[in-house]
């Protein structure tokens, strides 16, 4: 059995929600990953078997490893289709927000799901939501977004409507959040629902392989390139660095998705506990921030306070605008103010 972490009182809100709307649109972040996909299509899955009209859309382009999930083709990009989007978020009895805790996370598509009259759900697992949605189950101790879908649906009494496509997707999203399990999933009920995903007929093993083991020739030998040339690691810090210009990503054909995962690379050295990786977008003109910790190190606080950002304890981004060369010596006073906690982790 589940423990009873949202409150009945939202439970009850959304299945109301639910009942009374035909159109649904669901909406997830920036650049989305695979638990912003895979619990975004999760919850679609589900919602088509209440016979519900039901549209996912995202700012832009997610990776390639995810196109394979079931209705991974119908998902609407707002950077090719504004318009049409625009149209379905403003006729939509219900907006789901999944993923994401502030309407800046969504890009352009913030002012037409701020502006849309339908009820607005937040389904999320970051600190600190916004208060831009009528319904919140913000829930940051819990792994991911999908993990919440799925308590969600079970507490609405809808286990049964569970289809396969529906498991795969919100495993994909609980796989990915979570490094295929490897950080934030001590907690035993994530093995728990696991089992139960499996008996819809999901093959977990099939689906780690469909994720982490089907990039391409380029993506391999960009991460040569990274790991001997543009890794740097400070072990006084008990830190490592890794860096990527738009003109490196160019040499090897970079498609986005290609440096997922990147960043936990450094972690497998014995002592280090806290790595980033600071890549110059290929959309936009700036520099993404992914830092990860283990242990107690908070990399959600320096992500905060040098780089604009947030998340999870050992999970966490920002964005840097400015020079390379500025965002790496950003990177080392951090690692200055920081060094009484990185020594002690």
């Amino acid at each position: 059995m589940l423990s009873k972490i949202i409150l009945q009182a939202n439970i009850d809100k959304v299945a109301k929600c639910f009942e009374a709307a035909d159109k649904i649109v669901i909406v997830s972040h920036v650049s989305p990953d695979g638990d912003a996909i895979g619990s975004s299509l999760g919850l679609l899955h589900f919602l088509e078997t209440q016979g519900k009209e039901v549209r996912v859309i995202v700012p832009n382009a997610f990776p390639d490893f995810l196109r394979w999930m079931p209705g991974a083709k119908d998902v609407l990009r707002y950077d090719k289709y504004a318009e049409f989007a625009d149209k379905l978020v403003a006729e939509a009895d219900v907006v789901c927000c999944l993923d994401f805790n502030a309407l800046s996370r969504i890009d352009a598509l913030a002012s037409p799901v701020a502006a849309a009259q339908g009820k607005k759900i937040l389904i999320d697992h970051h600190l600190n939501p916004e208060t831009f949605c009528q319904i919140v189950i913000s829930h940051p101790e819990i792994s991911s977004t999908s993990e919440l879908v799925f308590r969600l649906i079970c507490r609405m009494g809808c286990f049964e409507d569970i289809t396969k496509e529906c498991a795969e997707c919100i495993y994909t999203g609980m796989m990915t959040d979570t490094g295929g399990f490897t950080y934030n999933s001590n907690n035993q009920e994530i093995y728990f629902i696991i089992s139960e995903l499996l008996s819809k007929g999901i093959d977990k093993d099939e689906i780690y392989r469909k994720v982490f083991n089907t990039y391409s020739e380029d993506r391999l030998r960009l991460m040569g390139y990274v790991l001997y040339d543009k890794m740097q690691v400070f072990p006084q810090f008990r830190s490592a660095l890794i860096t990527l210009t738009k003109g490196e990503q160019g040499k090897f054909h970079y498609v986005k998705g290609d440096t997922e995962g990147f960043v936990n690379i450094p972690l497998q050295i014995k002592n280090i506990c806290f790595s980033a990786f600071l890549r110059e977008d290929t959309e936009k003109d700036m520099i993404k921030i992914s830092l990860r910790s283990v242990g107690n190190f908070p990399c959600n606080k320096v992500a905060a306070e040098f780089f604009n950002g947030g998340g999870h304890l050992n999970a966490s981004g920002g964005e840097f605008y400015g020079t390379m060369a500025d965002a790496v010596q950003l990177f080392k006073q951090a690692l200055v103010k920081y060094e009484d906690l990185l020594l002690k982790n």
